[in-house]
Parts: structure tokens; sequence; C-alpha cells
């Protein structure tokens, strides 16, 4: 037994003393670390890409407290630069965009400009149709106004086959214009506010743990991406540096076309060389903000040992208490004072677990709840006291049981010898078919059977019941006449009981307008191993029971020890 508590108690110590020694080490976590530092090196992308934007509005949305703010509104600031920079490469090589000379792009390409020449001639005709304003003509500007129609549907279809074999720079580079004004007006108007998560109970810090976890991943998914970001352009920059061949002072003069390309390329290196820039101070920018996101979590791991050596704590001191209650006891008379030592162990028990449920769930924020569980908890508790009490009523009342009667409860019969506000005390008899005298046990029943259960009284007005015996014949002799003769002296030795049972029951049933019974013994004669057996059935007090039932024997005996002749003579 001993053991049984020992050994709880000692891995709890240990457990205790881990967290402990885990929440000295993690007491600086909240302390913020060092900002990094900007760097900067070099890349380049031809192609617009708005997924850093994107990525940065996504992780703007899950910023929260200060720090993450403003480091979401700086990576919110350098990938829409980025974006920018990247726009104005492409523009610019749009501008410089030639078409090839043969082939199915060429022919797409004659085919839009024919069609946009065709709607704008379509279009002069139903301005000089409108002009005129001939009602003669009404049938030719409908007609006109369907050909406009017809025209612009082709040339629409046309340029958007000619954008998807990539022959439109300008199409597509309006459409991700439009995209991107589309990502900066998504999350950068939706920056929580800073509110950390809530960490005042267990439940709360190993929640915002595991959030914080998934958060750190995906911070260090953005570093990674506009890490990446940063190689891709510095290839092409150095490969579009490579290209460019510095000019020679001592050449021939260039043409203009060649000195407004060589113009291009250079602006193009210096706007990679910012983009470049942007990607390594967004990495470093997503970097720190892991920094943050790290700094947090250790502060939440210090909190949750906190609060798990808390928890320890309570456990080993309920069991310490335990068994501190179980040697005080053991020293005393544990016959009379074990309800107080169940009742001291239950109550230590109880507010271990309260503590344990504030340490987890924190108190409760509504006075109604507060309430509503005190009410419930000592409806549950309280229970089997409320109901014995109302059932102390019912048993007061007018169909209820007094002392003095004789009862059978829940399989358990005997005399009342108290009736109390909350439970009823018994003199414990045998069954009424077995024995019937007393065992010189009290049995004490909570009211509570009274409305959950049922009970029988016995005590009408005279405590009536009825009894039975048996009798064995003897083969010699007539049975019937026996039979006869036996209920003749059972009726004769009960007259007086049977008319006091009619009276007494007759003026009980004439309150409920019940039939009336017959108080007279009834002998049923039936065939037994040994021959003929009669049985008599009558009705007596119960107190008197066995003294009328041995009463009965012995008459029943002295008839069946008479002589043959007796009865004969008896019989003439």
């Amino acid at each position: 037994m001993r053991r049984l508590y020992t050994v709880p108690a000692a891995t709890l110590a240990v457990l205790l003393l881990a967290c402990l020694i885990a929440v000295y080490v993690t007491r600086d976590a909240g302390d913020h670390p060092a900002v990094a530092g900007k760097t900067a090196t070099s890349e380049q992308a031809v192609a617009v890409d708005s997924g850093l934007l994107r990525t940065a509005n996504q992780m703007a949305a899950l910023a929260e407290t200060g720090d993450e703010q403003s480091a979401a509104r700086e990576a919110l600031r350098l990938s829409d630069h980025e974006l920018d920079q990247a726009f104005a490469s492409a523009l610019r090589q749009a501008a410089a965009y030639r078409p090839p000379a043969t082939g199915p792009l060429r022919d797409l390409i004659v085919r839009v400009n024919q069609l946009k020449d065709q709607v704008a001639w379509d279009q002069r005709r139903i301005a000089q149709l409108a002009k005129q304003a001939n009602p003669n003509d009404a049938d030719l500007l409908d007609l006109a106004k369907a050909q406009l129609a017809l025209d612009q549907d082709e040339l629409d279809d046309a340029q958007q086959d000619l954008a998807r074999q990539g022959g439109d720079p300008h199409a597509a580079l309006e459409r991700a214009r439009q995209e991107h004004e589309a990502i900066q007006n998504q999350t950068a108007q939706a920056l929580k506010g800073a509110n950390a998560s809530p960490t005042a109970t267990l439940v709360e810090q190993t929640r915002t743990w595991f959030s914080l976890s998934s958060l750190d991943r995906q911070v260090l998914a953005a570093e990674q991406q506009a890490a990446a970001q940063a190689t891709a352009l510095a290839g092409q920059h150095d490969q579009l540096e490579k290209q460019t061949h510095p000019r020679d002072p001592d050449a021939e003069a260039e043409t203009i076309e060649s000195l407004a390309r060589l113009s291009d390329q250079r602006k193009t290196l210096a706007e990679l060389d910012q983009r470049i820039q942007d990607c390594q101070q967004l990495a470093a920018v997503y970097r720190n903000w892991s920094g943050l996101v790290e700094t947090r979590r250790r502060a939440v791991l210090h909190l949750l040992l906190d609060s798990l050596a808390l928890i320890f704590a309570i456990l080993l001191a309920a069991i310490l208490a335990n068994l501190a209650i179980r040697r005080l006891f053991k020293e005393t008379d544990r016959k009379r004072l074990h309800q107080a030592h169940v009742i001291a162990s239950v109550a230590v028990q109880f507010v271990a677990l309260a503590l344990i449920l504030l340490v987890l769930f924190g108190p409760p924020n509504q006075l109604s709840t507060i309430i509503g569980l005190a009410t419930a908890g000592l409806t549950v508790v309280l229970k089997d006291f409320i109901v014995a009490f109302f059932g102390w009523f019912t048993l007061m009342g007018k169909n209820g049981i007094r002392a003095g009667d004789w009862v059978e409860i829940n399989g358990v019969s005997g005399e009342v010898v108290e009736v109390g506000l909350l439970k009823t005390v018994l003199l414990e008899s045998g069954n009424w078919t077995d024995s019937g005298h007393p065992t010189g046990r009290q049995v004490a029943f909570s009211n509570s059977f009274a409305m959950e259960g049922h009970y029988f009284n016995f005590t009408t007005a005279g405590q009536w019941l009825w009894d039975e015996l048996g009798v064995t014949l003897p083969a010699a002799g007539d049975p019937y006449r026996m039979a006869e003769e036996i209920r003749k002296l059972v009726e004769h030795e009960t007259e007086a009981a049977a008319a006091q049972a009619t009276q007494d029951w007759e003026r009980v049933a004439s309150r409920y307008s019940v039939r009336t019974f017959s108080a007279k013994p009834a002998v049923n004669l039936r065939p037994s191993v040994n021959g003929l057996e009669v049985l008599v059935r009558y009705i007596t007090r119960a107190p008197e029971r066995y003294a009328i039932k041995s009463r009965l024997f012995q008459v029943i005996v002295d008839l069946l020890r008479k002589p043959a002749g007796d009865e004969a003579a008896t019989k003439a």
C-alpha cells in the first residue's frame, strides 16, 4: 500500500523538477532578438512574377504583435517595389518587341491589323450615316452597326489568339498589372491589430505554441522563396551583362537604334540590381520575422512548462496530503472516524481537481455560467438528500408508514422503529414465509425509496396476513373426511381472528369502494410423494402467527392420532 502512494509521488517529484529546470532555462524567452541588417547582392528576372507580393499579403494577415506587423509592412513594401521594377523592365522589353518577318504569328499580326482597320472604317461609316440623318438610310445604319459588332468580335478573338501565342506583350502586361493592383488591395488593409493570442491557460498555451510552429514554417518558406528569386534574378543579370558590350569611343558613330538598345539594356541591368536588393532585403525581413516567432515560441514554452510544473505540484501536494491524512487516521479509532477519513480524502482530491481545471481552462468568465455549473454540481451531489427529504413527506402522508408498522422495503421485512427526516429504520425480521422471527439487526433505508421505489405495509388495522400449513394424511382412512375435519378445526381455532379481520377489511374497503372478501379458511387436497397432502390457508395476525400455527398443528396431530374406532364412534 505504501508503494502505491510513494511511486506516483516520486514520479511526480521528478517531473516537477524537470519542469522547474526547463522553466529556468527558458527564463529569458521574452527578450527580442537583434534585427538582421539589410544586405545586398545581385540578380534579375524577365517575366513579371507577382508571387513575392502575393506571399507578403498572405503573411501580413498572420502578423499579430507590433514587431511582426512592422516586418509585414516592410515585406509588403519591398515586394511591391520589386514588382514595380519588374513591370518597368517588362514594359521596356514590350516596347522593343518586333514581330517575326514570316510564319503563323506574322500572319496573325497582319490579320489583327486588318481587322483594326476594318473596325475603324465601320466606325467612320456609322458616323457618316448618323450625320446624314436620312430616314431612307435607317436600314443602312442598322446594317453598319451589325457589321461593326461582327468585326469587333472577330478582332477580339484574333487579339486573344495573338496574346495566347505570345505575340501581344502589351496585353499580357496589362493583365499582369490588373492582377498586381488587385493583390495590393487585398490584405494590405486587413492587417490585424497588435493582439497576440491569449496564453493565460494551459489549453491556450498549447494551442498558441502549435500555431506559432505553423507560422514559423510559413515564414521560413517565404524566406526561401525570396532567396530563390534573388538567385534567379542574379543569373539573369549576369547573362544580360555578358550580352552587353561596352561602347568603344574610337568607333564610328553608332546608329540611333543601337544606342537606344544599349540604353535599354543599361536601364534593365540597373532595375535588376534594385530587384535583387529588394529580394535580399525581403529575405532578411522574413529571417528577422522568424526570429520574432521563435522568441514568442520560447516565451509560450516557458509559460507552458510553468503551467505543467504547477499541475505536477498540485498532484504531488494532493498525494502527500492523502498520505498525511491516512497516517493521521491510522493512529485513531478507524471504525469511528472512517467517514471523516473518506470525506477528508475526497475533499483533498476535489480541491486538487478544481485547481488543475483552473490551470487548464482558467476561471469561468460569466457569472451565469458559474451559477449554472454550481447549481448543476450541487444537484448531482445532493440528489439523494433531496429525494430522501421529499420522500419523508410521502411517508408522513395518509398512505405512509408509522412507527410500529410491519413493512417490507427493498426485500427486507421488519417492524418500523423510526421514520426520520432522511431515513427509515426497521427492526429486521425473517421473510414472512420463512421464519418471521426478529434477527436482532437494525436496517436503515434512505427515504428515497418512497419516491423512486415501492414498499409493502402489512399493517392495515390489525396486521393481518394469510398463512398456510400442510399436513400429509395417512394411507388408511377417508382423506376427504379427514380434510373436512381439519378444516373445521382450523375454522374453529381462527374464528375470532377471521371475524376481526373481516371487520377491519370492511372498514378500510368502504373508503375505496372495493369488493369484500371471505376470511374463512380454505382447504385443498392434492397428491404428494408420500400420499395425499392437505393444504390449509387461513388468516391470522402477524404477531400471533406462530402461536396460532403451533396450536393448529397440535390439534391436527391429536386428530390424526385418534384410533379408527373412535372416529367411527364419533361419526355414529
